[in-house]
This record gives structure tokens, C-alpha cells and sequence, in this order.
């Protein structure tokens, strides 16, 4: 695979994460179940990621994976899970020969994506992006970012903290009540 191939493998994987975003955030709009639906989340999310880090924007492709893929949607499914909005039957949304036959043949796509870059990566020769002069102050890339948001967004941040808190706590109570509803 010589440098020629390069843009239209970019390309094809740049439309793929973007179709594969689409499709799980439209997957994840029409699902009934909240559990199936956070799933369909988390797949957006990380489609979201992959096409970051293909623009260069590592850090911020990294963020979308630990903040909203991880922890937002843990907190996400633990209320939902303590809540009991998803009955066991209602979780999967791979029902019939179909799905299951559309899924295997995307995970050996996949699979067969992988074994096709692991076989002789330096036979790609990616390109290392160069920081840029302006970035190798005291911040580096990510105090750029945070310079901003500690300074200039700290309330909105800080309100986005506590909103959240009050939500876990608030499901935390409702879940409570409905067990103790429950228990008579």
C-alpha cells in the first residue's frame, strides 16, 4: 500500500465513522428502551471520537471517550439502572437471524480492517503532526483548552458540576421512593 491509497483511505474511514454516527444517533432517538438507547449513545460517541482524532484533534477525541462515552454515560446508566426503566427483555435490540448476521458481518469487517493495518504499519507512513510553536508555551496543547475554561467559563462549568450532582441525587431519592412504593 503505497502513498497514493492514503486519501481514499482516509476518505473511506472518515465516511465511515460519519455514516456510523449518524445511523447510531438515529438508532439511538428511536429505541424504547433507555438502556438500548444509551448504548446507541455511547456507539455515536465513540464514532464522534474516531473522527476527531482523523482531524488531528487527538485531545479531543481522547475528552469524548472519557468524559461523555465514560463517565457522563456510567452516571447516565447507573440512573437509569436504579430507576429499573429497563425490563430484561426490552435491553437487546438485536432480535431475529438479521440483526444477529449484520452484526457478525460488521465485527469481521472490522476485524479485517485491523489485521490489515497491524500487518505492515510502516508500509503507511503516517504523517506526525507538528505542534505548532505558539503551543509549546507553559500550557502546552491542553492548557489551551483549560486556560479558557478555568478562566473565562469557570461558572458555566462549575453550574454544569452541580446541575449533575443534582440530578444523581434526585434519582438517587426517586429511585428510593419507588423501592419503598414497591416494598408494600
Amino acid at each position: 500500500m503505497g502513498n497514493e491509497f492514503l486519501p481514499l483511505l482516509y476518505s473511506f474511514h472518515f465516511y465511515l465513522f460519519g455514516l456510523l454516527a449518524i445511523a447510531a444517533a438515529l438508532a439511538f432517538v428511536t429505541r424504547k428502551s433507555p438502556v438500548a438507547a444509551a448504548m446507541w449513545l455511547i456507539t455515536t460517541m465513540f464514532a464522534l471520537a474516531a473522527l476527531y482524532v482523523m482531524m488531528d484533534a487527538q485531545f479531543i477525541g481522547v475528552m469524548q471517550v472519557l468524559v461523555y462515552a465514560g463517565a457522563i454515560m456510567v452516571v447516565f446508566v447507573f440512573v437509569v439502572m436504579l430507576l429499573n426503566l429497563g425490563h430484561p427483555s426490552e435491553i437487546s435490540d438485536i432480535r431475529g437471524k438479521w440483526g444477529r448476521l449484520i452484526a457478525g458481518f460488521l465485527g469481521i469487517a472490522l476485524l479485517a480492517e485491523i489485521l490489515a493495518l497491524t500487518r505492515d504499519p510502516m508500509d503507511l507512513r503516517l504523517v506526525v503532526p507538528v505542534i505548532p510553536a505558539t503551543v509549546n508555551g507553559t500550557g502546552g496543547i491542553i492548557g489551551g483548552v483549560a486556560g479558557p475554561l478555568f478562566r473565562e467559563y469557570l461558572l458555566a462549568f462549575e453550574l454544569t458540576s452541580i446541575l449533575l450532582l443534582i440530578a444523581i441525587a434526585g434519582a438517587v431519592v426517586l429511585g428510593r421512593k419507588r423501592s419503598a412504593a414497591d416494598a408494600r
